[in-house]
C-alpha cells in the first residue's frame, strides 16, 4: 500500500483536491437550499465550509507528500543554517537596525558617539548608519569632512552616547599654562575671571535657559552655565590655569583664542613691569608676598572676528 502511495503521488493528489472541491460544491448549494437568508447565515457557513475544505486539503497533500517533504525540510535546514552562518553580519545588523528603532536611542540629526567615533547621523538603513564625523575631542566642534559608515551591529553590543545637546552649546574647556613667575597667581586668576564673564556675558541669559531645558529632560543638576576657573600644577611646576564655560558650539574656539590672548597680554604686561621695576635678575625671594595688589578689570571684548 505504502509503495502504490508513493508511486502514484501526483494521481491521488489530483484525485483528492477534486473530491474536497467537489464536496464543498455540493455542500455549499446544500446550505444554499436548506438554511434560510436569515442574517446572513449562508454566508457564514459558507465560509465556514470553504475554510474546513483548504485545510482538510492541506492535511491530505501533506500526507500524500510526507516522504518527499522530509527530504524536502532536511535540505531547508541545511540551506537555513548555512544561510545563517554566511549572511550572521547581516543579521546582527538587521538586528541592531531593530534595537535603534525600538530603544529610540538617537534619530536622524543627533550628534552620537560609538566606540571612539563622533559624528552627526545622516542616514540610517537596516545595515548600516551613516555619520558625518565631528571633531569633539579636539574640541573645535567642526565637521572634520569624512564621513563613517557603522554597521548597526555595534549598536546593540557597545554603548551608544548620545550628545545631541552639545550642538548648540557645549561645556568648553581648555587650559592656559604659564612660567612659575613671580605674580600674585590670585590675582591673575581673579583677572581671568573677569575676562571670561566678560566674554561671556553676551549669551549668558540665552545659556541659562538652555541649560535649565538639559537638566530638565535629564533630571539632575548640572550648573554646567557656571563659569569655572581653576589653578593648578603641571609635573613641570608650570602654573595652569583651567577654563570652564558653557558657550555656543560654533563660538568655543574663537572664545577660547581671544581670552587666551587676552590673558597672556595681562600676564606679559606685569612680568614686563617687574623686569623694568626690579631688573631682570630678581630672585623670587627678594619678590614681596602680594606684587599686584588689585584686580585688574578686564578690558572691553574685541569685536567679533568677521
Amino acid at each position: 500500500m505504502k509503495d502504490i502511495v508513493n508511486d502514484n503521488q501526483w494521481v491521488l493528489s489530483l484525485v483528492f483536491v477534486f473530491t474536497c472541491l467537489l464536496l464543498r460544491w455540493l455542500s455549499v448549494r446544500f446550505v444554499k437550499r436548506v438554511v434560510k437568508d436569515e442574517d446572513n447565515l449562508h454566508r457564514r457557513w459558507t465560509n465556514t465550509i470553504t475554510n474546513i475544505t483548504s485545510l482538510v486539503i492541506i492535511i491530505g497533500l501533506v500526507i500524500i507528500w510526507l516522504s518527499e517533504l522530509r527530504f524536502v525540510a532536511l535540505s531547508i535546514a541545511a540551506f537555513a543554517v548555512a544561510l545563517v552562518v554566511g549572511t550572521r553580519e547581516q543579521i546582527q545588523c538587521f538586528l541592531g537596525a531593530v534595537y535603534i528603532a525600538s530603544s529610540r536611542a538617537f534619530s536622524i540629526g543627533d550628534w552620537i558617539k560609538v566606540e571612539h567615533h563622533y559624528g552627526e547621523v545622516v542616514r540610517s538603513d537596516w545595515l548600516t548608519t551613516t555619520l558625518l564625523e565631528v571633531d569633539i575631542e579636539g574640541m573645535s566642534y567642526a565637521y572634520t569632512g569624512r564621513s563613517l559608515v557603522i554597521p548597526n551591529n555595534k549598536f546593540s553590543t557597545g554603548v551608544i552616547q548620545n550628545l545631541n545637546f552639545m550642538r548648540r552649546y557645549v561645556a568648553h574647556s581648555f587650559s592656559i599654562v604659564r612660567e612659575a613667575d613671580a605674580i600674585s597667581v590670585r590675582d591673575a586668576r581673579l583677572y581671568l575671571e573677569d575676562l571670561v564673564r566678560e566674554y561671556c556675558s553676551p549669551f549668558k541669559e540665552v545659556a541659562d535657559r538652555y541649560s535649565s531645558l538639559i537638566e530638565k529632560r535629564l533630571g539632575i543638576a548640572l550648573s554646567v552655565s557656571d563659569l569655572n576657573v581653576r589653578i593648578a600644577t603641571n609635573e613641570t611646576a608650570r602654573n595652569v590655569f583651567i577654563v570652564t564655560i558653557f558657550c555656543p558650539t560654533q563660538e568655543a574656539t574663537r572664545i577660547e583664542e581671544e581670552i587666551t590672548e587676552d590673558f597672556l597680554d595681562y600676564w606679559y604686561s606685569i612680568t614686563h613691569k617687574l623686569d623694568a621695576f626690579y631688573g631682570p635678575d630678581l630672585q623670587l625671594d627678594d619678590v614681596p608676598e602680594v606684587v599686584v595688589s588689585e584686580s585688574h578689570i578686564a578690558r572691553h571684548v574685541r569685536p567679533k572676528k568677521s
